[in-house]
């Protein structure tokens, strides 16, 4: 067999012995203990390596604007505002350079799949989603974009938001989305997403419950919704921090809910913590969704970023295994079998979620990064950076170890 490279010592699995792994054509070509080969080599030192680490929400478009739009509140209220009166000076280069900035740093922490939601409304029109589908073609060498339109400010109160939504998926955008807390009739929009969703045959992603007042939601519409159209395992809501506020019998309830209905969680930490929990002067709630719980539920579970360096979350690097061990702290999960699900969040269970197969096995591209790691579960702990990573066998980022300069 003629291989391209071959990769030396690579650990697939926890736990598991490392094994090489023969790259050809940019595929994988062969795994096993030795291949005997004069094909070039990385050496992966008894490491893990995995598919890829997956952003299941990032927001591209209004990312990197902390030098143009002031949230002095910090509340979401306040952040929504910001960005609203900052996106209506937004131009195509400049949505492209700032989403590029957070795409390279994403890149260089081992993300090599990224669903990222972008504003679609009559004052911004098709600009954000034209600037990241070409942000979609320029990265392409590197990771796999998806892009879901949704209307920040509402759909229903807003006329034109529809028609604008159906251009942009007849033009290529791959899913729709939904925030019905910042509509006027909220039942009426997730409603009317489930039809346009349903005309197209694509999946759903709503921004929900984004509150800490668990004596209201719309999470039950969304689920009614999804049964009702067939939806189930296509449906995906980010934030949900009511949750954070049920108790256990509640919450049990709840999450039974968005299993049966087949309903993802996806669990973005930072934002959830920065900006909920304002009106209290004394223990201030957490606002963080328990994804771990959700997924001993049998509810798929993500972690992602959500913003980048805006009104809504003032920070970022791009790194989903800080994002990881944020959460781990948040939700106090220490042991290894904990941490090991934690790690799962930001790689099989995102990379199922959007519809890629995590495994690496023998015909599958060669997207490979390399963790300074023996496991999903000291990744988290330690919050490692990748080493490197290959896009179909192709390098396409390097972090080397540090070298340190001892006396002598």
């Amino acid at each position: 067999m003629t291989l391209d490279l071959v990769i030396r010592q690579a650990r697939l699995a926890d736990g598991a012995a490392p094994v090489d792994i023969g790259i050809a054509a940019g595929r994988v070509a062969a795994i096993a203990p030795r291949i005997e080969t004069d094909a070039p080599a990385r050496a992966a030192g008894g490491n893990r390596v995995i598919r890829g680490l997956v952003d299941s929400h990032l927001h591209l478009d209004k990312a990197c604007l902390m030098d143009r739009a002031a949230n002095p509140s910090g509340t979401l209220k306040g952040a929504i505002a910001a960005v609203s009166a900052a996106k209506r000076g937004f131009t195509h280069d400049d949505i492209l350079a700032r989403g590029a900035r957070v795409l390279e740093m994403a890149i260089g922490q081992g993300t090599n799949l990224v669903r990222s939601q972008v504003e679609i409304d009559p004052a911004i029109g098709l600009t954000g989603f034209e600037a990241v589908r070409q942000l979609k073609a320029d990265h392409a060498w590197a990771l796999d974009l998806q892009i879901c339109v949704f209307p920040q400010e509402g759909m229903l109160n807003l006329p034109g938001t529809e028609a604008l939504l159906i251009r942009a998926l007849q033009e290529g955008a791959d899913l729709l989305g939904g925030c019905p807390y910042t509509d006027t009739d909220p039942e009426g929009q997730i409603a009317r997403l489930f039809a346009i969703a349903r005309d197209f045959d694509i999946d759903l992603d709503f921004h929900l419950d984004f509150d800490l007042d668990p004596s209201w939601r719309h999470l039950d519409a969304v689920a009614r919704q999804a049964i009702a159209h067939g939806w189930q395992g296509r449906v995906a809501v980010g934030h949900v921090t009511k949750l954070s506020m049920l108790p256990p019998g509640r919450l049990e309830e709840s999450l039974a809910l968005m299993r049966d209905a087949g309903v993802a969680l996806t669990v973005l930490p930072s934002t959830d913590l920065f900006m909920t929990g304002r009106d209290h002067d004394h223990a201030v709630p957490r606002g963080v969704a328990p994804a771990h719980r959700a997924e001993a539920c049998g509810v798929c579970a993500t972690i992602a970023t959500n913003n980048v360096l805006n009104p809504f979350t003032p920070f970022g690097d791009g790194s989903l295994t800080r994002m990881a061990n944020l959460y781990a702290n948040v939700a106090q999960l220490g042991a290894e079998a904990d941490l090991a699900r934690v790690f799962a969040m930001v790689s099989d269970a995102p990379a199922r979620l959007l519809g890629r197969d995590p495994a690496i096995a023998v015909g599958q591209p060669a997207d490979l990064v390399l963790l300074p790691a023996v496991s999903g579960a000291e990744a988290v702990a330690t919050v490692a950076r990748p080493l490197w990573g290959l896009k179909a066998g192709r390098p396409s980022f390097e972090h080397p170890a540090p070298v340190l300069h001892r006396p002598g």
